[in-house]
C-alpha cells in the first residue's frame, strides 16, 4: 500500500543540542531538526539574546518564522514579532533582524523562533555585496563539527523517515 512506504519521524527538543551559530555570533545558537539536501530545506529553531542585532541577510526561497518567545523585527518593517505570531517572507527578500525590548521585564528571556528555510540564506554588507551563505549543508558542517568536539554522535538529519 502507499501510505507504507511514506516516512515520517519525531525529533524530540532533547535529541538535538543548541549549538552557537559560529562565525556569526557566539550568542546565538542554533538547534537543527532537519537538514533536507533534496529540497534544500532547514528547520531549525534559532535563541538569541533580547537585545542586539543580527546580519542583514537575503534569502532565495521563502522562509516561515514562527516566533515561540521574545520580540523582533526587520529594521526595514514597522511590525514587530512576537510570541505566536508567524513571519512568511518572499524569496529575495532583504532584512535585517533585531530585537525589541520585551513589554515587560518578566519576559525579558531569549528570543526564539521556529524558522523553516528554503534554499539559501545569504548574508550581504549594505551594499548587497555577498558576505556568507548558509545552506542545508552547511548546517550539517556545523552540526557534525560540534557533535565531534562534543563527543557526541550526530542523528542524520537529513535522513528521511
Amino acid at each position: 500500500m502507499l501510505f507504507e512506504r511514506i516516512h515520517t519521524a519525531c525529533i524530540n527538543d532533547s535529541d538535538v543540542p543548541w549549538i552557537p551559530f559560529t562565525p556569526y555570533s557566539d550568542r546565538v545558537f542554533v538547534k537543527y531538526f532537519k537538514l533536507d539536501p533534496i529540497r534544500g530545506e532547514t528547520i531549525v529553531l534559532l535563541k538569541a539574546p533580547a537585545k542586539g542585532q543580527m546580519p542583514r541577510h537575503r534569502h532565495t526561497g521563502t522562509v516561515i518564522v514562527y516566533t515561540v518567545a521574545g520580540r523582533w523585527k526587520y529594521r526595514e518593517h514597522e511590525w514587530i514579532a512576537e510570541q505566536g505570531s508567524i513571519v512568511y517572507e518572499t524569496a529575495g527578500s532583504t532584512h535585517t533582524p533585531e530585537a525589541v525590548a520585551p513589554l515587560a521585564e518578566a519576559d525579558a528571556g531569549d528570543i526564539v523562533t521556529l524558522n523553516i528555510i528554503q534554499g539559501d540564506l545569504v548574508f550581504v554588507d549594505e551594499s548587497g555585496r555577498t558576505l556568507a551563505t548558509e545552506s542545508w549543508r552547511s548546517g550539517w558542517d556545523r552540526y557534525a563539527a560540534y557533535c565531534h568536539a562534543q563527543g557526541i554522535t550526530p542523528r542524520d538529519l537529513t535522513a528521511f523517515g
